[in-house]
């Protein structure tokens, strides 16, 4: 039982938001899930001892299963969980600081520095307001939801995705909206200043109050932004995994 436990919970914290990063080291990721199994292994007992015994191939059979399923499921919260990246990538492009990267383990690649400091930012907000917890009790309502033992349905887990990433997508376009009015606004305005004196190098004119604007709106609105994020995150999981 704890084995089949391990497989879905191990999988799942493999690809979760900030605990499966690379910059938290293996041996942790390990004794956190096999702590989190223990802990679960009462109150979920009644989920999985059906499907004790059988044989080593069912065995074999429901650990793939489970841990393609808990792999599902962790891609499920990392991939709404980037709508915090989407949108401070957004800030960087609409404040000329897209040439400003930084590497980000989450990702595996680099990202525009605003991009970086928003995730990091909304990750900080999930622990702070305890949203973690809703990957726990999603982790719990998984087993009701999908069984140990009942086979996937690619075109189901395909919809759940394509769903969530159209979701994280909106609200990252949502949450970058003041950037995307200040970028045209500011663009619109350049266009005039070009006309009017066409001899100025605008562009070195332009690029600095861009930055300044940027970074200025960003300390105006950084609060609001985290603030739609949690509430976002926090409705998306207590939806619950069947209705995203």
């Amino acid at each position: 039982m704890i084995l089949l436990l391990f497989a879905r919970v191990a999988a799942m914290l493999m690809l979760m938001p900030l605990l499966g990063d690379e910059t938290v080291p293996r041996q942790v990721r390990l004794l956190l899930a096999l702590g989190l199994t223990v802990a679960l292994s009462d109150l979920l007992r009644p989920a999985v001892m059906p499907f004790i015994g059988g044989g080593e191939v069912k065995l074999a059979i429901l650990l793939l299963g489970e841990t393609l399923t808990g792999l599902a499921l962790g891609m499920l919260a990392r991939l709404f969980f980037q709508a915090a990246v989407m949108a401070g990538s957004i800030v960087s492009l609409q404040s000329g600081l897209t040439t400003a990267i930084i590497f980000d383990p989450m990702l595996g690649g680099q990202v525009p520095i605003l991009g970086k400091l928003v995730g990091l930012a909304a990750a900080l907000l999930c622990f702070s307001l305890g949203l973690h917890e809703w990957w726990f009790a999603a982790l719990i309502r998984s087993y009701t939801l999908f069984p140990p033992g009942v086979p996937l349905s690619p075109g189901d887990w395909a919809t759940l995705a394509v769903s969530t990433v159209g979701k994280a997508t909106a609200l990252a376009v949502s949450l970058a909206a003041p950037f995307l009015v200040f970028g045209i606004l500011f663009n619109v305005a350049l266009g005039f200043a070009a006309r009017l004196a066409p001899t100025i190098q605008i562009f070195f004119v332009a690029q600095p109050l861009l930055i300044a604007g940027g970074i200025a709106l960003l300390a105006v609105t950084v609060r609001a932004m985290l603030v739609g994020f949690g509430d976002a995150y926090h409705d998306w999981f207590a939806g619950g995994w069947a209705r995203v």
